[in-house]
């Protein structure tokens, strides 16, 4: 009777450990379950915007959109700097499996040299993942359109419209606007962090030169993006508007200068090389800013040929030189008005006189162009007689001249928005101590050279016309401004700096005799503007390029033009209420009287006749002032440079005068 509790036993436990191992199973199966359902409940409900925009990012992608530059506009808002449609072809790396096959087939399409197509290969394999190698730009309509057609059959390759750059007026503002390139390696590396997808972006382009670079960032814009649906091979076969970033354009840039004026200076000047500077007398908004010769910027946009950069490089009227600010020479005798003001604030008599042979001995022989005989202040200024300068310069010493000088912007840099000026100098003995520590000593026999702006001393045309200019003024101690606006907001007048800390009366004095330049004096011929009663002021200079000393430099035009002595001309209109101060440098151009005084006259000119202003004053003139006696005198009869009979016409080839 024992064994069947024995098995009723084995059979419970059995059952019980069966009983056991399914609810253990059970419940880690329902732990299980619950685990599962609650990460699918986070998938589908908390986080279901995130792998939403997951899975979207894998059907969409967004295209970076190249904002449109900034325009740069004339004080009269006519465009300097636009933008104009682009049709261009663009090839991204990543989606390139084979390049050869991809150019062979682009090559149906375009024009492709195989030089073109080394190019375009060597630049993909050295780019970065992702980005976007230029393949074409400035396709016609047709070019565009048949891409377009095939573009289902090119993998990796986009053809789009953008914009390029455009400089309506070519040369004649290259020098102060500058232009816009591809960025290079090196402005890359400059820019001190990874470059963004913008600066790599085959449609992107920096500025490198003038105001296109000091705003860059601001001409730039901020970029924007659109949405466009892709399939499994990343070609793109629908677009999405409700996710489109748009981009915004850059500010607009409204410079000081006037279109009529740049170009007639670009007219006066030719083929020769040289500047002009020209500014407002009350407000020192620079109205002209010329370098020639120029060269065309639009040419540098897309890629200057090897070949053409070379020859800008070589040709030794130097175009790519901005001869208003970053180049310096001897002012010459434009240089004696600062140290006529000098010598009047350190209280030399202006009626005290000098004679004139044509040659003074201090050392060394000194020589002058002319025998002048007897001459004061005024009359040496007239007349630009060097012996009188000479030993005016020694009465009051290179300290007193320079620090009159200083004050009138010589020798100084401007922001004017516009880098890599050179400052130039105006000696003292401080600058021989310092330069040359073998020599330090300032040797009397060094001071006439500075009289006469000769020497160390060395300038450049936008100092020579801010100079000018506060002369004309005879108070403000005016600074130059070319950039008016920026983005809406007005930049500070030239006018906000000071005064000048001279007496009126000396001032008065110096620019009496720059009107008896232009009467009796150096040039005498274009004191008349054939404007009414309207004449301009002004002072002559020519500076020697070189030593004439070993047979090396030339006086005046004769020789090779490298040799010649620079001709230079100050001068500021009306006489009697000045409105517009300029300077002109013709380099290598012989006589100032001869060579730049003929040339600003017609800048002049335009200046005046777009100024309302002086055109009523023009047609209403104000009464005659008494006639002055002309007696021709040996002082009077001087011309600098060869003594030219007063009715001949100017000698150099210019367009007739603007009507």
């Amino acid at each position: 009777m024992t064994e069947p509790s024995i098995i009723f036993n084995e059979v419970n436990e059995r059952q019980g450990v069966f009983t056991r191992r399914v609810f253990l199973m059970g419940g880690i199966t329902g732990v299980g379950i619950g685990m599962m359902s609650g990460r699918l409940a986070q998938l589908q409900l908390l986080q279901t915007n995130s792998y939403r925009r997951m899975a979207e990012e894998n059907q969409y992608n967004r295209n970076l959109v190249i904002p449109p530059r900034g325009v740069i506009v004339d004080r009269n808002r006519v465009p300097l700097a636009s933008n104009r449609p682009n049709f261009r072809l663009y090839v991204t790396r990543d989606s390139v499996k084979d390049i050869d096959s991809t150019l062979e087939a682009v090559g149906q399409l375009l024009p492709l040299s195989e030089e073109r197509r080394a190019q375009i290969r060597k630049t993909i394999l050295q780019s970065p993942r992702f980005a976007q190698v230029s393949i074409a730009d400035d396709m016609t309509w047709e070019q565009f359109a048949a891409v377009t057609v095939r573009s289902p059959e090119l993998r990796g390759v986009t053809a789009d419209m953008g914009e390029a750059r455009v400089y309506p007026y070519g040369g004649a503002f290259s020098h102060v606007i500058g232009y816009v390139s591809k960025a290079s390696d090196r402005d890359l590396k400059a820019t001190k962090s990874e470059p963004d997808a913008l600066t790599i972006h085959p449609g992107f382009r920096i500025g490198k030169v003038g105001v296109e670079r000091s705003l860059d960032k601001r001409l730039r814009g901020t970029p924007g993006f659109q949405m466009v649906e892709v399939d499994h091979r990343g070609r793109i076969v629908g677009k999405d508007p409700r996710g489109d970033i748009p981009s915004r354009a850059g500010d607009e840039v409204v410079l000081s200068l006037d279109v009529d004026i740049q170009n007639r200076a670009m007219e006066v000047f030719g083929a020769e090389s040289g500047a002009a500077v020209m500014m407002d007398c009350r407000s020192g908004d620079i109205l002209c800013m010329f370098s020639g010769p120029s060269f065309d910027a639009n040419r540098f946009v897309k890629g200057v040929p090897t070949a053409e950069y070379r020859a800008l490089s070589d040709y030794d009227h130097k175009p790519l030189l901005n001869k208003a600010l970053q180049a310096t020479y001897p002012p010459g005798s434009t240089f004696k008005t600062m140290v006529a003001l000098a010598a009047l604030e350190n209280g030399v008599d202006p009626k005290r006189t000098y004679h004139c042979s044509g040659a003074w001995n201090f050392g060394r022989t000194f020589h002058c162009d002319a025998v002048h005989g007897s001459q004061d202040m005024k009359s040496a200024i007239a007349t630009s007689c060097d012996i009188f300068f000479y030993q005016t310069a020694l009465a009051i010493g290179p300290d007193k001249i320079a620090a009159v000088a200083r004050r009138f912007g010589l020798g100084e840099i401007f922001d004017i928005g516009i880098p890599n000026q050179v400052a130039g100098l105006v000696p003292d003995t401080a600058y021989k101590k310092k330069t040359f520590p073998k020599d330090p000593v300032w040797h009397p026999g060094e001071t006439p050279s500075m009289g006469i702006g000769q020497g160390y001393t060395h300038l450049n045309p936008l100092q020579l016309c801010v100079m000018t200019s506060r002369l004309a003024n005879g108070h403000k101690a005016l600074h130059p401004r070319l950039i008016r606006s920026v983005g809406g907001v007005e930049q500070p007048s030239g006018a906000a700096f000071g005064d000048l800390p001279f007496d009126p009366a000396h001032i008065a004095f110096v620019k009496d005799a720059m009107a008896a330049v232009t009467t009796v004096g150096t040039a005498a011929r274009f004191g008349d503007l054939g404007l009414g009663d309207i004449r301009m002021a002004g002072k002559t200079g020519t500076a020697q390029a070189y030593s004439y000393g070993g047979g090396r430099g030339v006086h005046g035009t004769a020789g090779a033009w490298k040799l010649r002595d620079h001709a230079w001309f100050i001068a500021f209109a009306p006489q009697d209420a000045p409105r517009f101060a300029m300077s002109v440098l013709v380099e290598h151009g012989g006589f100032g009287g001869t060579a730049a005084a003929p040339r600003a006259r017609e800048i002049m000119r335009v200046a005046l006749l777009k100024d309302p202003e002086m055109v009523k004053r023009i047609q209403n003139p104000l009464p005659a002032p008494p006639p002055i006696p002309q007696a021709e005198t040996p002082e009077t009869a001087y011309r600098e440079g060869p003594i030219i009979d007063p009715g001949a016409p100017p000698v150099i080839a210019v367009p007739p005068p603007t009507p």
